[in-house]
This record gives C-alpha cells, structure tokens and sequence, in this order.
C-alpha cells in the first residue's frame, strides 16, 4: 500500500465510530488499471443498464425523468444514457453499432433542436437547453428553467461518446463534429450576470434565476466546461470566486474532515466525468500540505466515511440505518407530511435533497452508496448485498433498485405522493430517476474498469478547463 493511501486509512479508522470500518477504496488504483468486482456488483450494473436501454427513445435519444410514471426528459440522464452507451459495448451488452446508432440520433436531435429566446416551441436557449422537455416534441416542458447544470451533464455525455466513437467511418465522425458543435455553441459568458459567478438557470419569463453555482458541490462540472471553452469562455476568475467559500463548507463534524455538501450526489456527479485523482487546484495544493495527498477524489472517499458515520449514529433513530445500511442523497420520498410512530411525531418529504442532518426523514436511496463504488467498493458492495438480502424484492428489481425506500413508514393512512407501503420493508418508491440510475453505471464502470476517466483525461475542453482553472499534476502534468 503506498503511503497516501495508508494516511488515509488511518484518518478514516481515527474518525470512525464503533461499529464502523475504514473506508474502503484501498482497492482502487491511483491511475487506471481494474479492481477485482464482485459477481452482484456486475449484476446491478446490467440491470441498471438494461434499465436505459428499455426506457430510452432510440430515435430521438430522450431518456424520461423517471418511469415507469408517465414523465418528461431529463437532459441530464440524457447525457447519463450517452456514457452508459459504451459501457454497454465494452461489457457485451451492446453492440458497437447499436450504440453509436443510438449515439448519433441523439446528438442528431439535440444539435437541430429549435433554439431561442421563445417560451414555448423551442428546446433551449444561447446554447444552453431546458431541464425538461416533452417527450413528445421535444421542446421545453412546462415553465422549468433553462439549466446550466443539466446542460453541462447532457454535453459531458456527448463530449465522452465524441472520444469513445473514434474511428474513421462518417458516422462516429459525425458524432464527433457535433458534439464539439453543441458544446461550442454553449454562450457561458451570458450566464455570468455577478461578478465571477455562474447563474443556475433563466426563465424567459422572469429572467436569471436569483442563485448562483458558488458553493462545493457537483457545478464543478459546469465551471470546468464553461472555463474551458473556446467560443464563449469564462474567465478562470470564476473558479477563484468558487473557491473562495470552500472554508465554509470544510468541516469534521462527522466522519474525517472534508469539503461537506450533504447530498451524496454533489460528491459524485462531476466525479462521474473527471478523474481528480492526483491533480489539484491552488485551493488544494494548499490544503494538501496540511493533510498529505490531499485531493477532489480524497474528498468524496471521506464523503462516504462521514455518511457510514451518520448511518451509524443515527441522531434520529429512524429504522434500518447501519453501517451497510446508507444513503442519503437527492430522491423521491413518501410525501409531505407529519405522522405519529412509536409516539413520535416524524415529518416526511417528497422529492428532496437529503443529506446527513439535512432534510433526513429516514428516506434510504441507493444510489448514493451505489454510485459511490469508486471512493469505497468494499464498502459499497456490502451495502448492496446488505440492501439485497434486508429488502429483497421489495426494491431490487428487474431494473436494479427502486429509487429510494423508507422503513421507518409501515404504515399510511393518508395519502402517498410518491410509492406504497411494502410489507416487511416499510414505504417504497414505485418509481425508477434517471439521474439516479446514470451514476450507477457509469461509477461502477470507473471504478471497474477506469472506462470514462481514461478516455477523458485525453478531452481537449475539460483539460483545457482543468488547467485554465489552475490544476496541476499527476495524469494532467504526464
């Protein structure tokens, strides 16, 4: 074991309470390579996979928000469906035709998707695309904003497929060509209405959303790309701004310190596409001396230690929460209301971001452990054989996992929003998110076979981004 990842074990088994072990991602090697996977992690996977497959409109590449509820698109687990694609190929389950067939429509589609300032009968904006759109005519859904981070998420799937389809032939030149055309259109200076801050979105109604991408969490993504970009740059300015609050956010109240957002989701969905292990920004190479072989990829490991932590503390006592029994993230929940159990009043949600301390209802999703495969796969695999073997049937399914369940609620008088009460385990969603199922794969392929991270360090934009955003060594500097 090199001496990184021996400090970091001794970090995590300092920090960890009874009960709960060092975090796990011993067995994932500092620069690609493969990890040895367990038989019910490759099941998962498939079904997860199968999952996209099944859901996904071939033609035109519109992947639903959630299914098997009647749902708009999600742009992002479009993006999700387009680095599932060659996973697919590089695991058997999909031939290299079929995918770049699949590829090609979709970036098709969204390359001649109408575009303008209307609110109605156009796909996106300067570039940008809406959160939702119709299924049916693939144009903006609703009065939902026009979104700078489900538009970086749907351009990393494309720009990744644009380095996976690298042959000769017209097609996967084609799906390079406008890939690199969407993602050059993208006008990220008009995003920058604050001084060196990105906005989360704009209405056509109302303008600019009042919130910007300026604390740690997954806008990583979307300053990398949009600092990154030849046509319509923003200054690197922008990432010193988004570091600047990083103090606020640093904490060890739980687990070893990290750069805490309470969402798992926030640790992982730039991970997705970025391979921060062994490079760092200014902000990182300062704290790197402070704590040796610090980094982005450091940060998640001890995300999920301080997760494993809350699970087993427990402050609220909800049922089932354990060790390998962990997950606290964006997701469906029950509803909206208050009940009384075991002469206790609790307060449920719908769909919310949930995180240790945080909007936590007891509401368990799988994804948040699942995707985290990478920064702890021993770890992670237990919790699915625990969740399997707890559960069963009740949330794992032909397509994987239902999106989240709650065993603290066995019972329900009122309504449900979301879900019904399963006996034997409590509430279950009866719904499966794209954005939740994506991170599955594609994190598991990351940490199985390093898939997206090999083929992007050697993308020019999110390279380009990296560096003029001031990151610096291993694979970056090789």
């Amino acid at each position: 074991m090199d001496r990184r990842r021996f400090l970091l074990a001794s970090t995590a088994v300092a920090f960890a309470p009874a009960g709960l072990s060092a975090c796990g991602s011993l067995g994932l090697p500092l620069s690609g390579g493969a990890i040895r996977l367990d038989p019910e992690v490759d099941e998962l996977q498939r079904r997860t996979f199968d999952w996209f497959v099944h859901v996904t409109d071939r033609e035109r590449g519109l992947t639903p928000d959630r299914w098997p509820a009647e749902s708009f698109c999600s742009v992002a687990a479009v993006g999700f469906a387009l680095t599932c694609w060659p996973v697919g190929v590089e695991r058997g389950w999909m031939s290299r035709d079929e995918a770049r067939t699949r590829t090609l429509n979709t970036v098709r589609f969204f390359h001649d998707a109408p575009q303008g300032p209307e609110a109605t009968g156009v796909a996106g904006h300067r570039g940008f695309f809406y959160h939702f759109l119709d299924r049916r005519t693939g144009h903006r859904y609703g009065r939902v904003e026009l979104s700078t981070v489900d538009t970086a998420l749907l351009v990393a799937g494309m720009l990744f497929a644009a380095r996976f389809f690298d042959g000769d032939d017209a097609e996967e030149a084609e799906i390079r060509r406008l890939s690199q055309a969407i993602y050059d259109r993208i006008e990220w200076d008009w995003v920058v209405i604050r001084p060196n801050r990105i906005s989360m979105g704009w209405h056509p109604e109302t303008g600019f959303i009042p919130a910007d991408w300026h604390v740690y969490n997954e806008g990583m993504l979307v300053l990398l790309l949009a600092i990154g970009s030849t046509t319509h740059p923003v200054p690197p300015a922008v990432w010193d701004e988004w570091c600047s609050v990083y103090d606020q956010s640093w904490t060890a109240t739980r687990g070893p310190a990290h750069l805490h957002f309470p969402p798992m989701f926030g640790h992982q969905y730039s991970h997705m596409f970025v391979d921060y292990r062994g490079i760092r920004d200014a902000w990182m190479r300062a704290k790197s001396a402070e704590i040796q072989g610090f980094d982005y990829f450091e940060n998640s490991v001890r995300a999920v230690a301080a997760q494993r932590a809350y699970a087993v503390a427990n402050p609220g006592g909800w049922d089932g929460y354990s060790a390998e029994v962990w997950g606290l993230t964006a997701c469906d929940g029950p509803g909206d209301f208050k009940q009384v159990i075991d002469a206790r009043e609790r307060e449920f949600f719908s769909y919310s971001a949930r995180g240790p301390g945080d909007r936590d209802d007891g509401t368990i999703a799988p994804t948040a452990a699942l995707a985290s495969y990478p920064f702890a796969p021993a770890e992670v695999t237990a919790t699915l054989k625990a969740l399997k073997s707890r559960y069963g049937a009740g949330i794992y399914t032909q397509w994987g996992f239902l999106d989240s369940f709650n065993p603290t609620l066995t019972e329900r008088e009122g309504r449900l929003q979301h879900g019904r009460i399963v006996p034997g385990v409590g509430w279950v969603d009866s719904d499966y998110l794209g954005i939740d199922q994506g991170p599955i794969v594609i994190m598991i392929e990351n940490g199985r076979s390093d898939l997206v991270w090999r083929h992007m360090r050697g993308e020019p934009n999110v390279t380009r981004g990296l560096r003029r955003a001031g990151f610096s060594g291993g694979w970056l500097d090789a």
